[in-house]
């Protein structure tokens, strides 16, 4: 499927079978994460992995 690159514009190609968090690396140099919202597929910038101390 393509979607677009939110940083910029330019198309993305994200595999059919692509999950809810996996990573796409895109030419501009941007890391994108695949985000779902009901039906919906769309991509947003990876914030990265925050550390987690527990308690």
């Amino acid at each position: 499927m393509r979607l677009r690159c939110p940083i910029c514009g330019a198309p993305v190609e994200v595999p059919d079978d692509a999950m809810p968090g996996e990573l796409v690396e895109h030419d501009c140099g941007v890391v994108l994460e695949v985000v779902r919202s009901g039906d919906e597929i769309s991509l947003r910038p990876f914030q990265g992995v925050e550390e987690d101390w527990g308690e």
